[in-house]
């Protein structure tokens, strides 16, 4: 029995397992090619090559699919576990593991578009960064000097924008940096543009405008470095994309989002043509008050024009200059007899201060010789006058007992005329 097996074998095709892997693979290929694949991503991986790993599974199987970096750079939106996609690719095996998987060329998720589910990913990171808080907001200056617009040269917006412009503010000098504003190339000319009106030191405020579309045609104001250039302009910026209804990315970050371009430049020059309205309302009201006011005054004066008051008023002016000639003759005769009277004054106070000064230096005088006198008498020079000396030691101390000299020390005796020395002798 072992014989005809062998014997059978023999007989046989005898396939190796690349022989056998890289049949199926030729079969899966050939039979599974371009074909629609609907699941959920599971086990969603990116590792450092770019390239993208997952499961897709359903409630009854599952199968593995890769995305390579090729193409998943075309991906409008994140894969994300959890998510339902439909994805097409081709069925291939990868030999090293014997594992057949689906080599996908394009996913889209089910339920809301691709660009949608992109537009709802990059608004809640980008949220959560911050990039939308009201405090990051810069003021629009209330009368701007010069306004850079970045937009289509030749599309509508800029038209209108214009138009506005010159009928409500004329002197409002306008940039315009030309721009794509729809396809691959238009996110990178817009930042371009938001780049260069920052090294303008003289622009005040910048204009991100574009007509209506479907999201597609917006699409390049969902892009994230150009969030992130109007986040980090020094300018504030207004974006006008599309209609009211139409929302962007550049949008949220801004710092103001106008509905439309015509209104973004209703914003831009409606304070100077609000502050001239309301001057112009202010000096109405103000030359109303004046007139009133000066009409008011005019019937004042006229009622006190017809008046007795009015009417006396110059024969008591003549009165009061009547009374001060006959003051000014009174007071020239009184001051002559005035100043006599404080002379005599005047002398008088003198000699009794020289009376006071003379009699206080003579009582000083006086003291100053008794104290003298007391002074002298106390003196010891005037006890040597009398006879006596003072007997001292050679450190000029004051002997007053025979014990504090020794025999043969040298003391100091002053008389009334001269001093001499001495010496103890026991």
């Amino acid at each position: 029995m072992r014989q005809q097996e062998l014997k059978l074998f023999e007989e046989r095709q005898i396939l190796s397992v690349s022989q056998v892997v890289h049949g199926v693979k030729t079969q899966l290929e050939t039979k599974f090619r371009d074909i629609l694949v609907q699941g959920e991503i599971s086990n969603f991986v990116t590792p450092a090559s770019g390239h993208q790993y997952f499961t897709l599974k359903d409630n009854d199987a599952q199968m593995r699919a890769v995305c390579f970096r090729s193409k998943n750079r075309l991906l409008k939106f994140h894969p994300e576990d959890g998510m339902d996609v439909i994805a097409r690719g081709s069925v291939s095996v990868y030999p090293p593991r014997g594992e057949f998987q689906l080599v996908v060329e394009a996913l889209e998720p089910v339920g809301p578009g691709a660009l949608q589910l992109a537009f709802e990913q990059l608004k809640k990171r980008l949220e959560s960064e911050g990039l939308f808080d009201q405090k990051h907001k810069k003021d629009l200056p209330l009368l701007p000097s010069k306004i850079g617009i970045v937009t289509s040269p030749t599309g509508a917006a800029i038209q209108d924008i214009l138009r506005v412009l010159w009928r409500r503010n004329d002197r409002l000098n306008v940039l315009i940096f030309p721009a794509k504003v729809q396809g691959s190339e238009a996110s990178a000319e817009i930042i371009q543009g938001i780049e260069c009106l920052n090294m303008k030191t003289d622009v005040d405020t910048i204009i991100l405008a574009r007509g209506g579309g479907s999201l597609e045609d917006l699409w390049a104001f969902n892009d994230e470095n150009l969030a992130r250039a109007v986040f980090e302009s020094r300018i504030p910026v207004i974006s006008a994309v599309g209609h009211e209804i139409d929302f962007t990315i550049a949008d949220f970050v801004a710092d103001l989002r106008a509905p439309t371009p015509s209104a973004a430049a209703e914003i831009v020059s409606g304070a100077r043509e609000e502050l001239v309205k309301g001057l112009e309302s202010l000096a109405q009201r103000s030359s109303q008050a004046i007139r009133l006011g000066l009409k008011s005054r005019r019937e004042r004066l006229r009622t006190l024009a017809s008046s007795r008051a009015f009417v006396d008023v110059e024969s008591r002016l003549k009165f009061f200059l009547q009374r001060l000639d006959e003051l000014q003759t009174r007071l020239a005769k009184t001051l002559p007899s005035m100043f006599r009277n404080s002379r005599q004054e005047l002398s008088q106070q003198e000699q009794l201060l020289e009376k006071q000064i003379q009699f206080y230096l003579q009582a000083k005088k006086h003291m100053i010789t008794t104290r003298s006198t007391q002074l002298h008498a106390y003196s010891p020079l005037s006890v040597l006058e009398r006879g006596y000396a003072i007997v001292t030691t050679e450190n000029q101390e004051i002997v007053r007992d025979p014990d504090q000299i020794k025999e043969t020390d040298r003391m100091r005796i002053r008389v009334e005329r001269g001093t001499f020395r001495a010496q103890k002798i026991e």
